[in-house]
């Protein structure tokens, strides 16, 4: 497969060094805010020990930063997985090499031209949240992708080139064993039932449902054996 630049190829290997150094999100809680969040808790189980939803100043600003990363990046996630399976069609129909190249010449530079100086507004938090949703969408982590795409060399290098800005490109989307997952996907649940996003189904399919349930259970607190 002909060979493609890093940084533009941005569905599958967008560029570690487009993620701004900037950690914290300043953000101002306002009314409307504060009812979204409302909302979100209300249609999403949060689990606490005693099975009381309870949430701070704190913690509430900690769950709006997370949906506006989520909104933030879904769509390129969304993206990768709508290219790829577009690409993967269009390649099983050329059947010389000069066709493929030409082919990759026009994706190459209509990504480096749309999406390359969004994704440098990117923060390193970002670029987590990235990697977790590529895989939820395409069923591969994004070191795979490189690594199947391009060479494993060049995944080995952004791997290492990324881990210098806290981003493991090796990273998966486990909801059932990350809490931060299983938020995310509370996030989506009500994203897409409420419109707010445009809903592409998890390349392996989850029942939010019973992964609710599946928490709910998981942190339920033991009950006290008295002894004797």
């Amino acid at each position: 497969m002909c060979k493609i630049k890093f940084t533009s190829f941005i569905f599958f290997f967008f560029s570690v060094y487009a993620f701004s150094q900037t950690e914290k999100d300043t953000l101002t809680m306002t009314a409307q805010d504060s009812s979204i969040i409302y909302s979100m808790e209300l249609r999403e189980i949060i689990v606490s020990p005693d099975g009381v939803t309870t949430f701070n100043d704190e913690e509430r600003k900690a769950k709006l930063i997370l949906k506006r990363r989520i909104f933030r990046v879904y769509p390129y996630a969304k993206l990768t997985a709508d290219k790829l399976t577009q690409m993967n069609a269009t390649m099983a129909s050329l059947k010389t090499e000069k066709e493929k190249k030409k082919y990759f010449k026009i994706v190459e530079k209509y990504l480096q031209d749309e999406f390359e100086p969004r994704l440098k507004k990117l923060s390193r938090k970002d670029g987590q949240i990235l990697v977790k949703l590529i895989h939820r969408q395409t069923g591969i982590s994004t070191f795979d992708l490189i690594k199947e795409y391009k060479s494993g060399w060049k995944a080995f290098w952004a791997n290492s080139a990324a881990k210098m800005f806290n981003i493991n490109l090796k990273t998966e989307y486990r909801p059932y064993d990350v809490m931060e997952d299983y938020h995310i996907e509370g996030m989506l649940d009500s994203a897409f039932e409420l419109k707010q996003l445009v809903k592409q189904d998890a390349k392996k399919p989850i029942d939010f449902t019973s992964l609710n349930n599946y928490w709910s259970k998981k942190t339920k607190p033991k009950p006290m054996v008295k002894e004797d």
